[in-house]
């Protein structure tokens, strides 16, 4: 095969979390174990969610998307992990590959979006209660999701769309467990520059714009509550956004890690824990960190396992 074909034929070997042959079967069923947990514990707060007409709000209806993201931000990339455990294959194709970077972009940036948006929401809630209903209404909320879609689905086939311009020599390997395109790009046979130009405009106008909005917002919401003159009214405000705090301090922790690892030399395996807690780890915990700390939400699961239970 020619050293610059990227026909169907070709494919890529990711390097994956371990050589040693007696960790495969351990790192299989942990994972497996991760990947599971993810999933139920998002389906089960969307099915809690929906099913309890106390929580149709839309703090809780940008949780769902939230979780729905999750589920399948996680299912880009774990159920190849898993596969190539069980099978010891580092193998994957040009065109899974390429699939794999579209929908990690897609989901990693509906993450990103949907905190910015649950950050807007608790400032409006907080900064503005009497005009709350007004401003966040079924059809901004939904409108807000819409949007965020069809940005995060055109800026995610761009990418896709130049990646498939570049070369790459036969059996190229790929220092992570799926396909990265940060990482793709530093193993391409071709010139990248138009690529790693477009990937850091991008990674500007999805990180750091919105990560400056959530800011924002929290900069006014701590104002506003400085202001409150009532102790349990400030207690109360602040416990509704306790947990979008921890999940936002985790998400943009463990991205944090993944480019900082990833622009060092020499810090492949930081780079890999890294990237495995911002897969892995983060999707899995955020239903767990939102029923923990959430009275509403505990409630609803309670509710649910109850008619669940009761049910003949």
């Amino acid at each position: 095969m020619d050293p610059g074909n990227h026909s169907g034929a070709a494919q890529f070997l990711l390097r994956g979390l371990s050589d040693d042959p007696a960790l495969q079967p351990l790192l299989f069923g942990l994972f497996l174990a991760m990947y599971l947990a993810a999933v139920l514990g998002n389906l089960l707060l969307i099915l809690a969610v929906g099913a309890d007409p106390r929580l149709h709000t839309p703090m809780y209806f940008f949780l769902c998307n939230l979780s729905l993201a999750d589920i399948c931000f996680t299912s880009t990339t774990v159920p190849k992990m898993l596969v190539n455990l069980q099978t010891q294959s580092k193998a994957i194709s040009y065109a899974g590959c390429l699939a794999q970077v579209y929908f990690f972009f897609i989901f990693a940036g509906m993450d990103n979006m949907l905190l910015t948006v649950m950050a807007y929401d608790r400032f409006v809630a907080i900064c503005h209660p009497l005009h709350y209903m007004v401003i966040m209404s079924p059809r901004i909320c939904g409108l807000l999701v819409l949007v965020s879609w069809v940005i995060i689905l055109w800026i995610s086939m761009f990418h896709v769309l130049l990646a498939m311009r570049l070369t790459f020599c036969m059996d190229t390997e790929i220092p992570n467990f799926f396909c990265d395109l940060a990482q793709i790009l530093k193993v391409a046979c071709s010139d990248t520059l138009v690529n790693n130009i477009c990937l850091y405009v991008a990674t500007a106008l999805l990180g750091v714009f919105p990560f400056t909005g959530i800011l924002f917002s929290y900069v006014q919401i701590v104002s506003s509550l400085i202001r409150m003159p009532s102790t349990g009214g400030k207690h109360k405000a602040f416990s509704t956004c306790g947990s979008h705090l921890c999940v936002v301090s985790l998400f943009y922790g463990t991205a944090l890690g993944v480019y900082l690892t990833s622009a060092v030399a020499h810090a492949s395996k930081r780079s890999l824990i890294a990237s495995l807690m911002y897969t892995v780890l983060t999707p899995m915990l955020n239903p767990f960190i939102y029923s923990l700390r959430n009275k509403d939400v505990k409630g609803a699961l309670e509710g649910l396992f109850s008619r669940v239970t009761a049910s003949p």
